[in-house]
């Protein structure tokens, strides 16, 4: 019997889901798939740790294939970590917090998210996202409840994250309070007594850890889904932690910008994460021949699913009108400063100019030039209100940011 072309439509889609943006499946990729055939719907959820107050297109990955399970039907839940944010997730972190967020922080933090979320996924409408807060539970914890928790590890299972050994080959602290994280982040799955948790692949220590304790626990098997990272152009990844953020509220010219000055072998992994183009269509793409091409074309994308197509196409427009037709470089050094310094300070502090001498000489010779403003800067005693692009002499490009 020949299937019909819902079926081949619905066929599809589960690939999609269970390949595109799929780093690994826990326990394999097979019996979710089954499961899925089977037209039973889960219940899943991903954890957002709002330890700083923006979403950026690292999060969108996850987000994305947020939205491919709410599509599909299944129950998807947004969770808000402001329980464990107070903990502080030590993933990826070579040395511990200097200092820990309050429940009442964390929640402020959180106040644009659903907003900024929304860009990608419906939080209205059919199957609408579920919105939680896992402060909700792990805030009413008992002693006794705790501790039942931590029987089902061993200081050997969490000790041994490559994190924490770096750091004792250092000499480096561990605190006790983001070594207990996998605990609480592992039981908010028995908590919403969820089938599956999806996060990236650098989560992935934890989101074993709540498939265990939801064995454990509740003697229920749950799946997990990891996503890829997207990195910039020196491998870093993309987030709040590594100070590259590419927000999903930046204006379209700087999201523009700052998605052109990734390197080229971002390019892929950013059509294939964060963009609908089919994977035939992508696998065609001749980065070595068309990477210009090929990144103001996902930049474009991008811009348009998080603005709109107008505005895509005047960040485009500004971007040739201003780095390709003026030879400006994509990458340049970035100074942070505060707003009301003194230009000339910040420069001769950060070895930028020898001296203020050389700074009043290249005032004096209209050799300073505000590429934002598309201005020369003529005062000596000019002062930063605003972020700046500087073109300094015939060569020197420097971005000034405030922090």
């Amino acid at each position: 019997m020949k299937a019909t072309k819902d079926e081949d439509k619905l066929e599809n889609k589960i690939q999609e889901l269970l390949t595109r943006g799929v780093d690994k499946i826990y326990p394999s990729k097979e019996k979710l798939e089954e499961v899925l055939r089977s037209g039973k719907k889960l219940r899943l959820y991903q954890g957002f740790d709002p330890t700083g107050d923006r979403l950026h297109i690292g999060h969108m990955v996850g987000l994305k294939k947020h939205r491919q399970w709410q599509d599909l039907g299944h129950e998807v839940i947004f969770l808000i970590g402001d329980g464990t944010g107070e903990a502080g997730d030590p993933t990826g972190k070579k040395k511990t917090r200097e200092r820990f967020f309050t429940s009442a922080e964390l929640r402020e933090n959180a106040r644009g998210y659903l907003e900024q979320a929304s860009k990608v996924v419906r939080f209205d409408g059919p199957n609408a996202i579920k919105i939680m807060h896992n402060g909700d539970w792990l805030n009413k914890l008992t002693k006794t409840e705790i501790l039942n928790i931590a029987e089902h590890f061993t200081v050997q299972q969490l000790i041994e994250r490559d994190m924490f050994q770096e750091r004792l080959k250092k000499g480096e602290p561990i605190n006790l309070r983001e070594f207990l994280y996998p605990l609480l982040q592992g039981y908010d799955s028995v908590a919403m007594d969820v089938d599956l948790e999806l996060g990236g692949s650098d989560q992935t220590f934890n989101m074993l850890a709540g498939r265990m304790l939801m064995r454990e626990m509740v003697q229920k098997e749950k799946f997990v889904m990891t996503t890829p990272l997207l990195s910039d152009s020196k491998g870093v990844k993309i987030g709040k932690s590594e100070g590259n953020v590419i927000g999903l509220t930046d204006e379209p010219d700087d999201l523009f910008g700052k998605i052109m000055s990734l390197g080229d072998e971002a390019i892929i992994p950013m059509f294939t994460l964060l963009t609908d183009i089919p994977m035939s269509e992508i696998e065609t793409f001749n980065i070595k021949k068309d990477a210009m091409s090929l990144k103001k074309k996902v930049a474009s994308i991008i811009v348009t699913q998080l603005h709109d197509e107008v505005l895509a196409k005047e960040a485009q427009d500004n971007f040739i009108n201003t780095f390709q037709k003026k030879e400006i470089p994509l990458e340049m050094e970035e100074i942070k400063t505060k707003i009301g310094e003194l230009l000339s300070e910040v420069l001769v502090k950060n070895k930028i100019l020898s001296s203020k001498s050389e700074w009043r000489r290249l005032v004096l010779e209209n050799a300073i030039h505000d590429l934002e403003n598309k201005v020369k800067i003529l005062n000596v005693n000019f002062k930063i209100e605003k972020n700046l692009i500087l073109k300094i002499g015939k060569k020197k490009f420097i971005k000034i940011t405030l922090s």
